[in-house]
């Protein structure tokens, strides 16, 4: 089986394959819920910030020492507009609650934020949320294009008991989940008006 790091790799080095262009091959497919940008005025869904977010948070990619005994997970994606360009320099702010389901409030465990590459690629090596009562497993993100308004989401994980009683849940909002030999690796592509 391969690893996160090998997950990586491969979706740092395929190239954007714009829509009636072909497929890259060995590129993850999208699923079928997830907005795409071939969709008319299909943008990534909005949802609450949540009562845990902090601003300022630290510039950077790795969470996981952040929380050394969770599950590892390679977060990834792109930032592309609804026409299918990527998004260069656009903000991605991450932050979720550790393996404990628990928020560090008080410092900036695992929060953080970083800019999308010339390709609009952005990844973080984290770790896989806990439960907390009366919510599914997600992570909350922050996504904002230059001189653009900011989106305010939340992502989730396919399969989750806990996704049809969550009343925030959004199936289009699912990450594409691959299990690894080393933990995890979630996909999933912000499409920005």
């Amino acid at each position: 089986m391969p690893t996160r790091r090998h997950f990586l790799i491969g979706f740092v080095a395929a190239p954007i394959v714009l829509p009636g262009l072909g497929h890259a091959a060995g590129a993850p497919a999208q699923l079928s819920l997830t907005p795409t940008c071939i969709d008319d005025d299909d943008v990534t869904p909005a949802q609450t910030e949540g009562p845990y977010f902090t601003p300022h948070s630290p510039e950077k990619q790795d969470f996981a020492n952040d929380a050394p005994d969770g599950e590892r997970m390679t977060l990834a994606g792109r930032v592309l507009t609804e026409d299918c360009r990527p998004v260069s320099k656009a903000l991605i702010e991450l932050w979720h609650a550790n393996e404990s389901g628990l928020y560090d409030n008080g410092g900036y465990k695992l929060r953080g934020h970083q800019f999308t590459d010339d390709e609009g690629k952005w990844w973080f090596e984290t770790i896989v949320p806990g439960l907390y009562p009366g919510r599914t497993r997600h992570y909350h993100l922050k996504v904002q294009r230059p001189g653009g308004s900011v989106l305010t989401t939340q992502l989730y994980f396919p399969g989750e008991p806990l996704n049809e009683r969550d009343r925030i849940f959004n199936a289009t909002l699912l990450l594409d989940v691959s299990p690894t030999d080393d933990g995890k690796f979630g996909r999933y592509d912000f499409i920005v008006a």
